[in-house]
C-alpha cells in the first residue's frame, strides 16, 4: 500500500507550489515484550529491546535500519535539489586548497593542507623554515582510499624526529590501531597495537611507547601499557591499571617535555601520576585522588602549575616547586585565587608567563599573567565571541598564539608578544563569497521560569526586523560542563541569507556562567537544561525574533537527549527537531554497565540502581516518555558503529514514536552504516549530511528555497 506525502511548503516567502512524492508507509518495527529490571525491583517493558545487537550482524535488525534509510530517501526526495543547493553554498564558502598555520615542534614546522576536492588532509613538516623542502607525514587521500571510514587520531614524533607513532581508525568506533612510521624511509614498521586510544607517547630514547589500552567490550580506558619498538604487542607491559570504572585515563607530556604523565579523571575526581621522560620509572602521584577534588597539572621552569577546584568552586591556579612536589597538595600555594564571577577553564604555561582561558559573562576570554604578577586581557570587540589557545608547543617564547571567532567573524589566528604587546595576524579563515559586514551578532538574556537569566548568542542578516515573522534555528548542548561557544559556521550564511535567525542557548548544564551553571543542570537538576531551552524559545518568539511554530531545534549526543526531552515536553513550540546521535534511552542504558562508557556517567546523570535517581531519570528519559500526542517534524541521525551513543537508542526511540505518536508531521531516521559518533569521515561528507537535514528543516519551516 502506498500513500501520498505532500510537503506543504507554507509561508509567504515561498512560491505557491506543492511538491508531491509517492512514498511507502513508514517502517514499523516488531514489538516483542522484554522486561528491564532495576535492582530494587522496578520493572519496565521495552518492546524494541530486540533492536540491540552488539555484533551488528542481526539480519532482521539490519533489514529494519535499511528500511528506515529507504523511507528517509523517499521522504527527503522532494528536498534533494534544495539539499544539493545548500551543499553547494556551504562548499562555496570553503577554500578547498587550504592549509593550517604551521606549528614549531623540536625544530620542525608541522602543518596540514588540503588539495582541491580532497576529503582528507595531507599532514607534512619542514625542517627549520617553511622554505625548506616538504616532508609528507600522512597522505590522507591515499591512506583513506577504499575505506568506508578513515580517521587518524593522536600521534607523537620521537625526540630524534625520525619516527612517528599514530592511531588509526577505519571503522568509526574509536578503537584505534597504533602504527609506527619511519619518517626517513617512509616505511611503516611491523609493530601493530590494536584497541588503543588517544595519542601514544614516546620515551626520550625513542625505544619505547606508552599508550592507553581499552577494554574491548566496555571501551573504557583501562590500562597504560609500554611497547618496546620491534617486539610483539603481546609482550607489552602494563605500567598502570585503573580499577575504578568511573574513571577515564589518558597519557601525555608536560609542556617542557620533562615528564610523562597519566591523567585519571571522573566527573567529580581526578589524579595525575608522572615519571621522568628521560629516565622513565614508577609513576608518582602529585596528589591522591579524593571525591569532589579535581586538578590537572603542567610543568615549566622548575615548578608545577596546577588548576584545581580545591576550596574553589570556579577553580583556581596553584603552584609548587619541584623540591616540594612529592609532598602532595599541602605544599601547593595559590597563584590565581578563585573568583566567584570568573571560571578558570584551562591554562598554558610558558617560561615567564601563563596564558589562562577564563569564562566570564558567558564568553571565553584569555588572560596573560606574567611571572612578575602583571595581568592583562587579550582584546575582543564583539558582544558574543570565543577565544582559545592553540599551537603553543614551545614554552621558551614571548609569543602566545590563540584563535578568535564569533558567529559573524571567521576563525582568526593571532599571536601576541607578551613583552611588547605587538599582535600579529597569522591567518584569517578564508571564506570565499562571505562578507561579515552583512551580518549582526548580539547577546541577549532570556529569563527562565525560575528567574535565572540564560545567555543567548544570536546572529542574523543586517536589516533584519524583529516583527515575529522569521524562522529560527536554535541549538544547545548543556551537559558535562561543556560550553557551547558562539563560533563561526559556513552553514550559517545559507540560513541568514534566507532570512533566518540562528541562536545558541547557553543553557544550564554547561559552564558558560561558571561551575554553578553546570551543577544546576545535571543529576537531580537536569530538567533545568530542558526548561531553559524551552524558555529561551518562548522568550525569543515573544521578542519578535521568530514566529510561533517556525522554530527549529538542534542538538547532538547529550544535546540529542535535550531534543528528545523538549519534543516530549513542548512539541507545540517547534516546527522541526533535529536530533543527531541522540542519547534518548537514559534509564536502560545507565542500568547496564556492559554498555560502553556507562560507568563513567553515574556522576553526570545519576545511578538508576538507586531509586531516587531512577525515578528522576525516568521522568524525563525521552524514550520512556513518548506519548500519544502530535510531534513536530523530526530528523534523527545515527551511526551504526557509534561507541558513545549506541545506534539502538535512536532506533528504539524512532520505533516507539512511530507506534505511539499521533500521525502527522514526517519523521525521518537516517542511519550511516559506515560511521560512528561523529558521522562519516572526510571533509565534505559531513557537509552533505548537514545539507540534508538543513533542506528538510527549511522545507518544514516554509523558508524560501532560494537566497533572498
Amino acid at each position: 500500500m502506498k500513500k501520498l506525502l505532500v510537503a506543504a511548503l507554507a509561508g509567504a516567502l515561498l512560491a505557491p507550489v506543492a511538491i508531491a512524492q509517492i512514498v511507502p508507509n513508514p517502517p514499523m518495527a516488531a514489538q516483542r515484550p522484554h522486561s528491564v529490571k532495576a535492582p530494587f525491583g522496578a520493572t519496565r517493558n521495552d518492546e524494541y529491546y530486540w533492536l540491540r545487537d552488539d555484533t551488528r550482524k542481526n539480519p532482521e535488525m539490519l533489514a529494519y535500519l535499511a528500511a528506515e534509510n529507504a523511507y528517509a530517501d523517499a521522504v527527503l526526495a522532494p528536498g534533494k535539489g534544495l539539499a544539493d543547493t545548500v551543499y553547494g553554498e556551504i562548499v562555496s564558502h570553503i577554500k578547498q586548497d587550504d592549509s593550517s598555520v604551521p606549528v614549531l615542534r623540536h625544530g620542525y614546522y608541522y602543518y596540514r593542507r588540503f588539495d582541491t576536492g580532497a576529503d582528507y588532509a595531507i599532514t607534512a613538516r619542514r625542517k627549520g623554515s617553511m622554505d625548506a623542502p616538504e616532508e609528507v607525514i600522512f597522505d590522507g587521500p591515499a591512506m583513506a582510499r577504499g575505506k568506508g571510514f578513515f580517521q587518524i587520531g593522536g600521534y607523537d614524533v620521537s625526540r630524534d624526529n625520525r619516527y612517528i607513532a599514530y592511531a588509526e581508525d577505519t571503522v568509526g568506533r574509536r578503537q584505534y590501531v597504533m602504527r609506527i612510521k619511519d619518517l626517513q624511509t617512509g616505511a611503516t614498521l611491523a609493530d601493530t597495537i590494536p584497541n588503543m586510544q588517544g595519542s601514544p607517547v614516546w620515551s626520550d630514547d625513542g625505544k619505547s611507547l606508552y599508550y592507553v589500552d581499552k577494554d574491548p567490550v566496555t571501551l573504557l580506558s583501562k590500562r597504560i601499557k609500554v611497547h618496546a619498538v620491534g617486539t610483539p604487542a603481546s609482550a607489552d607491559k602494563t605500567v598502570y591499571s585503573e580499577a575504578d570504572d568511573s574513571f577515564y585515563i589518558g597519557i601525555g607530556r608536560t609542556t617542557d617535555d620533562k615528564f610523562i604523565c597519566i591523567a585519571m579523571e571522573s566527573t567529580v575526581s581526578s589524579e595525575a601520576k608522572c615519571t621522568s621522560a628521560a629516565r622513565p620509572g614508577a609513576f608518582t602521584s602529585l596528589a591522591a585522588r579524593q571525591r569532589d577534588f579535581e586538578y590537572n597539572a603542567d610543568h615549566v621552569g622548575g615548578r608545577w602549575i596546577i588548576r584545581t577546584n580545591w576550596n574553589a568552586k570556579n577553580w583556581k591556579l596553584m603552584t609548587v616547586p619541584d623540591a616540594h612536589a612529592a609532598h602532595g597538595r599541602a605544599m601547593w600555594k595559590d597563584l590565581v585565587p578563585v573568583d566567584e564571577k570568573v571560571f578558570i577553564e584551562d591554562f598554558q604555561p610558558f617560561n615567564g608567563f601563563i596564558a589562562i582561558e577564563e569564562r566570564s559573562g558567558g564568553n571565553k576570554r584569555i588572560r596573560i599573567l606574567t611571572d612578575a604578577g602583571k595581568s592583562s586581557f587579550l582584546d575582543a570587540d564583539e558582544p558574543a565571541y570565543t577565544m582559545g589557545l592553540t599551537g603553543n608547543a614551545e614554552p621558551d617564547t614571548a609569543w602566545v598564539r590563540y584563535d578568535y571567532d564569533s558567529l559573524v567573524t571567521p576563525t582568526t589566528t593571532y599571536e601576541t608578544n607578551v613583552q611588547t604587546g605587538e599582535r600579529r595576524t597569522l591567518k584569517v579563515q578564508p571564506v570565499p563569497g562571505y562578507d561579515p559586514s552583512k551580518y549582526v551578532t548580539e547577546r541577549v538574556w532570556a529569563p527562565a521560569r525560575d528567574g535565572t537569566l540564560i545567555p543567548v548568542s544570536l546572529v542574523y542578516a543586517k536589516g533584519f526586523r524583529k516583527d515575529g515573522s522569521a524562522a529560527m534555528l536554535q541549538e544547545a548542548y548543556g551537559s558535562y560542563g561543556s560550553s557551547s561557544d558562539p563560533g563561526f559556521s559556513t552553514l550559517n550564511p545559507s540560513l541568514l541569507d534566507r532570512g533566518m535567525v540562528y541562536a545558541i542557548a547557553h543553557i544550564r548544564g554547561g559552564q558558560e556562567m561558571g561551575r554553578a551553571w553546570y551543577d544546576d543542570g545535571h543529576l537531580l537538576h537536569k530538567k533545568n537544561s530542558f526548561t531553559d531551552f524551552i524558555d529561551v524559545t518562548r522568550y525569543l518568539v515573544k521578542q519578535g525574533y521568530a514566529a510561533p511554530g517556525r522554530v527549529a531545534a538542534l542538538g547532538g549526543s547529550a544535546g540529542g537527549l535535550l531534543m528528545g526531552a523538549v519534543a516530549n515536553m513542548a512539541p507545540q513550540d517547534y516546527g522541526v527537531i533535529v536530533a543527531q546521535v541522540p542519547f534518548v534511552d537514559v534509564v536502560t542504558t545507565m542500568l547496564d554497565a556492559s554498555i560502553p562508557l556507562t560507568t563513567n556517567e553515574y556522576d553526570e546523570w545519576g545511578n538508576p540502581a538507586q531509586k531516587p535517581f531512577y525515578d528522576y531519570m525516568l521522568s524525563y528519559s525521552p524514550y520512556d516518555n513518548v506519548s500519544h500526542q502530535a510531534y513536530p517534524a523530526m530528523y534523527v541521525g545515527t551511526g551504526l558503529w557509534d561507541s558513545q551513543v549506541q545506534y539502538y537508542e535512536p532506533a528504539k526511540w524512532v520505533a516507539r514514536l512511530r507506534a505511539r505518536a499521533i500521525p502527522g508531521k514526517p519523521l525521518v531516521f537516517r542511519v550511516n552504516m559506515e560511521a560512528g559518533h561523529g558521522g562519516k569521515s572526510g571533509r565534505f561528507e559531513r557537509y552533505k549530511q548537514e545539507a540534508e537535514w538543513t533542506a528538510f528543516m527549511l522545507m518544514q519551516l516554509g523558508v524560501a528555497p532560494t537566497v533572498q
